[in-house]
């Protein structure tokens, strides 16, 4: 039966099972899962109104924490509801053509999160090894092409994900173990051959990821060679401080994700299922929630603006009332 017309049995919906293995806990591990969503959103919301608002944020640094904010937040609003709806509910049916379009988005978004790490460590790079050209390299104009640029890149190189998946004969079931349409997960419940899947999407892991990393790492190295060179102590910290925040985004957003690309390509049966599943949500996850904080504490123009926006009212009004 599966090799007659093979290329037409394509399901009607797939079921996301959640973490396999933890379906007892489910209504658990939903709890941190929902607050750190909770978070995620009000965060990055208030992070975008914030830059978008305050004057003295208007600089290409803040213009791509901007983006990237937008990113993470589009990326988790994708994911989490679905999983929750799994967990709690125990909704674990979803439409073929909407797990193909959620599978689109998450690794288009994960994809244009990586590309605005990298413009992000391009920003430092032209801050601290050449200021005086920094506002005539980094305009409106350059930003705004950069970031399309970064766009297009996701959307050219995911979208045949969605082709090549849909072109796989499904005559094995429609059961996925995961919590959300990935591609890997989707193709291997295929009865057919998902080789071209894999060898294409280990080639753009590859074109985003490893291009992305090697450009923050040579950024990074020029960073620290310009900073080295440096005589005042002072000039030192005030270079590293500066870097220390998208450092961290960097680390926050890319052990996960490594951890994930390697488990699916050679971690085989070796890794529990649950911990992969696990790993990979957190992956979704923690940069979203993590990443407002931490340019929240390690910023002081941003936790200037956050209190110039909450005392904003009561010192225009008191100096008023001095007046």
């Amino acid at each position: 039966m599966c090799g007659e017309n093979s290329s037409s049995l394509t399901p009607g919906f797939y079921i996301l099972n959640g973490v396999p293995g933890l379906e007892a806990a489910h209504t658990w591990i939903a709890l941190p899962f929902c607050f750190m969503y909770i978070i995620a959103v009000l965060g990055n919301c208030g992070l975008i109104y914030l830059i978008g608002h305050e004057e003295a944020l208007h600089q290409p640094m803040y213009y791509f924490l901007a983006l990237l904010s937008f990113t993470d937040v589009t990326l988790c609003t994708t994911t989490v509801p679905n999983m929750l709806c799994i967990f709690w509910f125990n909704f674990k049916e979803v439409d073929f053509n909407a797990c193909l379009a959620q599978m689109f988005f998450v690794h288009m978004l994960t994809g244009m999160e990586s590309g605005v790490l990298m413009l992000m460590a391009l920003d430092r790079y032209v801050a601290i090894c050449y200021p005086l050209h920094y506002s005539t390299i980094f305009t409106n104009p350059v930003i705004t092409k950069a970031g399309l640029a970064i766009f297009l890149r996701g959307v050219l190189l995911i979208l045949p994900f969605t082709f090549l998946t849909k072109r796989l004969p499904y005559c094995q079931g429609n059961f996925i173990p995961h919590t959300y349409c990935d591609h890997m997960s989707v193709a291997k419940v295929s009865c057919g051959n998902f080789k071209v899947n894999a060898i294409y999407g280990l080639m753009v892991a590859l074109l985003i990821g490893v291009l992305d990393i090697c450009c923050i790492c040579v950024s990074y190295t020029m960073i620290s060679r310009a900073v080295v060179s440096l005589s005042s102590a002072d000039a030192h910290h005030k270079a590293f401080s500066t870097c220390t925040s998208h450092v961290c985004a960097i680390v926050i957003t890319c052990v996960p994700a490594f951890f994930t690309f390697f488990a699916h390509c050679f971690g085989g049966r070796s890794i529990p299922h649950h911990i992969h599943i696990t790993v990979a949500n957190s992956y979704l996850l923690l940069p979203p929630t993590m990443n407002p904080i931490v340019y929240g504490v390690k910023t002081k123009q941003i936790q200037e603006g956050v209190i110039k926006f909450l005392l904003g009212d009561r010192l225009s009004l008191s100096k008023t009332n001095k007046s």
